[in-house]
């Protein structure tokens, strides 16, 4: 299987470099996506226009930029759209996502500045920051403004909310703000292949296409794994919080993956596209015969059984507990949320391996850990 899936992905390498392109009306070179819904790039003669899908608005537009090279004079006569000037060499950055992309990239160096530093886990950023080299520009939702102006970015790279209001003094002082809005792709491809996206603000296109030829060939090889068609095994997905329990909708990019991963998830006919908040009974009801249960947590040292129990002792009510197959993802010692946005690829590889241990006997769990 291993070498099937170096095959695929050395042709995928060779074929794919540069992206797909197909002339628009309006003159320029459309940029082809496989996966992705809300995001259209279009080459013209001196700029690139890039197009974001309004996520909770049908047939409407979030935002679009217009990119125009750093190196060269500004067309006359451009669309409308944010400018932006690239590639990006100082910028902003308010996600742990999007730090680790940059990472994967080669473009630490230009992050220049970052909120929320302490749920940015990335090496380079937190070294950054001790050595005065980034700065931490505070709280993600009011972060301080005299830092960021201070630090004159390109650009401001954030992730937009449902009904957020906008982005407050953000707005008022003229830097563009790049709005983040690939984790509303209905797919797990179609989020990571917004890496095309960021190359081009970034100048690396070409790293962008390796590593997202790299993360397809490799996802749609191991979405085929082969599989016993008499017992799919069926996960039970997290654990409550407070008085509810949040589990991944059926159109989730989690509840894909797990389709892909050959599972019967019992929310499989569930439409929503994120979580769906349930009290402790109906989880029980619908979930209690789940073969595994995947959850996640923060803490300093592994969770154990007897300390989930301890949280709620109805736990013990559920199959997976009983027989011992319940593995833990540690997020704040693991890079779950860093890695597996643009890396799915090695989410689902946990995925099979925890369900299906034959398919992928030589494979070490990366995320997720049996708890003791």
């Amino acid at each position: 299987m291993i070498r099937t899936v170096i095959s695929i992905i050395l042709a995928v390498l060779l074929s794919s470099c540069g992206g797909q392109r197909s002339a628009s009306a309006d003159g320029g070179d459309t940029v082809r996506f496989q996966y992705a819904q809300l995001l259209k790039l279009v080459r013209y003669q001196g700029y690139t226009t890039a197009t974001i899908s309004h996520p909770w608005r049908q047939n409407a537009v979030l935002h679009r930029y217009v990119l125009v090279p750093a190196d060269s004079a500004v067309p006359e006569a451009l669309p409308e759209g944010t400018v932006i000037r690239t590639p990006l060499r100082r910028s902003v950055v308010f996600t742990t996502v999007h730090c680790s992309l940059l990472s994967m990239l080669q473009r630490e160096q230009s992050v220049v500045g970052v909120a929320d530093l302490k749920y940015i886990k990335a090496p380079f950023v937190q070294a950054g920051v001790n050595s005065g080299r980034i700065t931490d520009c505070g709280d993600g939702m009011s972060p301080v403004i005299e830092k960021i102006i201070d630090l004159h970015p390109d650009a401001l790279l954030l992730s937009p909310f449902e009904n957020s209001g906008g982005y407050g003094q953000l707005e008022e002082i003229d830097i563009p703000i790049v709005e983040c809005a690939e984790y509303m792709e209905p797919s797990p491809l179609g989020r990571a292949e917004w890496v095309k996206f960021y190359g081009l603000l970034y100048g690396c296109e070409r790293e962008a296409d390796s590593l997202f030829a790299v993360v397809d060939s490799s996802y749609n090889v191991l979405k085929h794994h082969p599989s016993p068609i008499t017992h799919h095994p069926s996960p039970l997905l997290d654990k409550i919080t407070g008085s509810v329990w949040y589990v991944p909708g059926g159109r989730s990019t989690i509840g894909q993956m797990l389709a892909d991963a050959g599972a019967d998830y019992p929310w499989a006919d569930d439409d929503h596209s994120g979580s769906v908040a349930l009290p402790f009974e109906t989880v029980l009801e619908r979930a209690g015969e789940s073969d595994v249960w995947l959850l996640r947590y923060s803490g300093k040292e592994p969770l154990t059984r007897q300390q989930l129990l301890g949280e709620h002792r109805g736990y013990n009510q559920f199959r997976a507990f009983k027989s011992g197959q319940v593995y833990g993802c540690n997020v704040e010692q693991s890079l779950f949320y860093e890695e597996s946005p643009f890396r799915p690829d090695l989410l689902l590889s946990d995925f099979i391996r925890i369900l299906y241990p034959e398919a992928l006997p030589h494979y070490e769990l990366r995320y997720y850990h049996q708890l003791k």
